[in-house]
């Protein structure tokens, strides 16, 4: 249950629109709510962090995914189930009216009412174009959250002319994301040019022994530029999370 929906119910209930009991009832999952034996929802996740809880897709069958989503859209205005292939998607489709699927990120998405606007832009660079999946579920991810997106795909530091001419956009994000196999060297030449959060994310392409994305992930951790922060390998999702976090305090902190 999102905050907005809490505080409706509430006032429902104060101008008797909602009768306690009713109110009750719809209070009783506040905490989370089981779903036969495979699953518990976690919906009091959107007040405790900002962000409603998502659903990993690998391991389930369509048919626990198609329950879970179903009963969490009944609390959440929108509803986000990740590393979907499209084959799962296309059943879950049979089960879910007016399911989204999109097909690079690899994520299926159910939204019931509005998504509100969040402040700030999220800037996500690639090196690469075999990068683009897990940018494009970092991106797809921080939409549904309600942010700005600047996509800037294939800019790697083997022709760093592609990102140096597209300086000056970069400098309008407030978040930059970069998602960069093979060496991993983007995240660290982009952070010694901006002002804002730098957060990197290295993906399992490379030649030869690149070991599965620990290369470019190494070479991250590493980095000689400061203010890099540095998510698991292919985790687009958390990095938009992420992302997501660093804008949402700074709001608060301009609040205060």
């Amino acid at each position: 249950m999102n905050p907005d929906a809490l505080q409706s119910l509430l006032q429902a209930i104060a101008t008797g629109k909602v009768t306690p009991d009713q109110g009750l009832e719809k209070l009783k999952h506040f905490s989370f709510e089981s779903i036969d034996e495979f699953a518990k929802i976690d919906h009091h996740r959107h007040l405790r962090t900002g962000f409603p809880e998502v659903i990993w897709g690998p391991g389930k069958t369509p048919e626990q995914i198609a329950q879970i989503m179903l009963t969490m859209a009944r609390h959440s205005s929108t509803v986000m189930a990740t590393r979907i292939e499209a084959m799962v998607a296309e059943q879950l489709q049979d089960q879910v009216p007016n399911l989204i699927y999109y097909p690079v990120a690899r994520i299926c998405a159910l939204k019931t009412s509005t998504i509100p606007s969040m402040t700030g832009i999220i800037g996500i660079l690639t090196a690469g174009t075999a990068d683009l999946p897990v940018a494009e579920e970092a991106a797809v991810t921080a939409q549904l959250c309600g942010f700005k997106v600047q996509r800037l795909w294939d800019v790697g530091v083997a022709g760093i002319h592609r990102l140096l001419s597209h300086r000056e956009l970069i400098n309008q994000m407030d978040v930059l994301i970069v998602v960069a196999g093979m060496e991993g060297a983007l995240p660290s030449v982009v952070a010694g040019m901006v002002d804002c959060p730098v957060i990197g994310v290295p993906t399992s392409v490379g030649y030869g022994v690149s070991f599965g994305g620990v290369a470019p992930l190494l070479t991250m951790l590493n980095s000689c530029a400061a203010g890099i922060g540095v998510v698991n390998i292919d985790n687009g999702f958390g990095a938009a999370i992420l992302a997501g976090q660093i804008l949402r305090t700074a709001i608060r902190l301009t609040h205060k």
